[in-house]
């Protein structure tokens, strides 16, 4: 009797890798269109360029006018303020597609449409809302979202940044750090606690007013291609016709939501980046005479890598419809952000490490990826936080 070897089977393309359970089919038309406009631009015009940016530390000035001819910045948002009135599908998907870039290029977007765009929309005024929302769309206009202090993070209750009422004014005062594009904006929405009454009230601080400052932070090993601030603000006044109508962090936190909810999309863009870079990178690597990607615990990562990350798509994609119908819990979100971030995390980790030496240079994705990715496990809610929520959303105990 006579055996043969099996032959070779045909490696999947990158398409089938992203959609191994056909989710394309679920999409909408516009979506799928909004999708792949995102796709070409990002792999045209951003990943032949985004390793130098981040090793560099510069994010292009030109990027957020970029973004806004693309329609990418709040995009969910009705037409008349500029947006495309798409699905919240719509809007994860464009994530994943910017972040298989780089997470710092998502994080703007995210800022720019969950963080600033979103709580004009839903708490501003009129005159804010037509002032703003079509000049942050185009992105002729940058925001940044002012929550987190030097020693305020997982705790926003505790924040130190005050306000008070000055006949039609309000007085701020405080520090802010770790924000996004904040010495590129020209608004900060600012979360500030009421000396009167302790309440934490929401307002849209334009940067040039007297007593603002912003300072970025140089000393970042990741999200390089991001800029990130630190704010001044010293007897900072605004009118009260400034002042978002929420009170509370109810306010702060339902931006947060939505941050949130983009970001399990996004990081799965990151971590296929890295999945379908070492898939090709062990194909074409020899050792002892034969393909890395022949050897079983080479398969195995992959393997682990792709199951993960497959996981984590049906969940975003449902996630996205359950949003869609006003089903979007908090303790939804957490578990969606926590489980795709940590699946994406261990996908660039074990990038890194099948592609060997070259996995640490910025000739190649995954340490890049992989460093970013640290910044948003941490960010939005660190991976400790969500695992509390979902903790609590089962006993019923709060463990914080």
């Amino acid at each position: 009797m006579t055996t043969t070897a099996p032959s070779r089977a045909t490696p999947a393309s990158s398409r089938s890798l992203q959609d191994f359970f056909d989710l394309d089919t679920l999409y909408t038309a516009e979506e799928r269109m909004i999708r792949d406009s995102v796709r070409e631009f990002v792999r045209g015009e951003i990943l032949p360029h985004v390793g130098e940016w981040w090793q560099e530390g510069v994010f292009p000035a030109d990027l957020p006018r970029r973004f806004g001819e693309m329609g990418m910045l709040g995009v969910t948002l009705p037409e008349r303020f500029g947006g495309a009135g798409a699905s919240y599908t719509a809007y994860g998907l464009l994530n994943r597609e910017i972040e298989y870039g780089d997470s710092g290029m998502r994080s703007f977007v995210s800022v720019q449409s969950s963080l600033v765009m979103y709580p004009i929309h839903a708490y501003g005024s009129d005159a804010m809302q037509e002032t703003w929302l079509p000049r942050l769309a185009t992105g002729e206009a940058i925001g940044c979202f002012a929550l987190t202090e030097p020693d305020a993070g997982s705790d926003p209750g505790a924040m130190r940044t005050r306000c008070r009422r000055v006949g039609s004014d309000w007085l701020i005062t405080g520090v802010k750090r770790w924000i996004t594009s904040g010495s590129r904006s020209d608004i900060a929405i600012v979360w500030a606690r009421d000396e009167a009454d302790a309440v934490v009230r929401g307002f849209l601080v334009e940067t040039d007013r007297d007593g603002f400052a912003a300072v970025d932070i140089k000393t970042k090993a990741s999200m390089r291609a991001s800029v990130t601030s630190e704010l001044y603000l010293d007897e900072v006044a605004v009118p009260d016709a400034n002042r978002l109508a929420v009170e509370g962090l109810r306010g702060p936190l339902s931006c947060l939501n939505q941050a949130r909810y983009g970001i399990a999309w996004g990081v799965l863009g990151a971590g296929f980046a890295c999945l379908e870079e070492a898939a090709a990178y062990v194909e074409d690597r020899p050792v002892f005479g034969v393909p890395l990607a022949s050897k079983q615990l080479v398969q195995a990562s992959l393997a682990d890598m792709w199951a993960d990350l497959t996981k984590g798509s049906l969940l975003a994609f449902h996630l996205g419809r359950l949003k869609e119908a006003g089903k979007d819990t908090p303790a939804r979100v957490s578990m969606a952000k926590r489980d795709n971030v940590r699946a994406a995390l261990a996908a660039a980790r074990a990038a890194r490490d099948l592609l060997g030496g070259n996995g640490i240079t910025t000739e190649y994705g995954a340490i890049r990826h992989m460093l970013n990715l640290e910044t948003v496990a941490t960010y939005e809610g660190t991976d400790t936080v969500h695992t509390l929520v979902l903790g609590r959303e089962i006993t019923g105990h709060n463990a914080f």
